[in-house]
């Protein structure tokens, strides 16, 4: 083995390292840390990534939570609770007559709303 070695070095002098077994051992454990450990590099590449992407979760949901609780502070009051059921469901009272009238530039903005979402 000593001699292929002596010969890969006769044709590539760069290669002059590979004569020490300490840069052979020092090139193993680097190839190993970075593709065969449990630990290695591109699995924390990896975790980290999964890190980052779960932290934005974290923030668009409290977020999300922080709207949520002033629409629900907003409904306890009982006119905003009318409101509410007015505009979004189309609610009425018994003694009156609701018409609906929809303007096509309010379908477009809806439904650009609804596609951003």
């Amino acid at each position: 083995m000593f001699k292929k070695i002596q010969i890969l070095v006769q044709k590539f002098p760069f290669l002059s390292f590979l004569g020490n077994k300490y840069a052979i051992t020092l090139i193993a454990f680097i190839v190993w840390m970075l593709f065969f450990d449990n630990y290695s590099y591109f699995e924390h590449r990896f975790l980290n990534g999964q890190i980052d992407e779960l932290n934005d979760n974290k923030k668009y949901y409290k977020s999300e939570i922080a709207k949520d609780s002033v629409k629900i502070k907003n409904l306890k009051n009982d006119n905003m609770t009318e409101k509410y059921a007015r505009e979004k469901y189309f609610m009425k009272k018994d003694s009156e007559d609701i018409y609906i009238i929809e303007f096509e530039e309010d379908k477009i903005k809806d439904s650009l709303l609804e596609a951003k979402k």
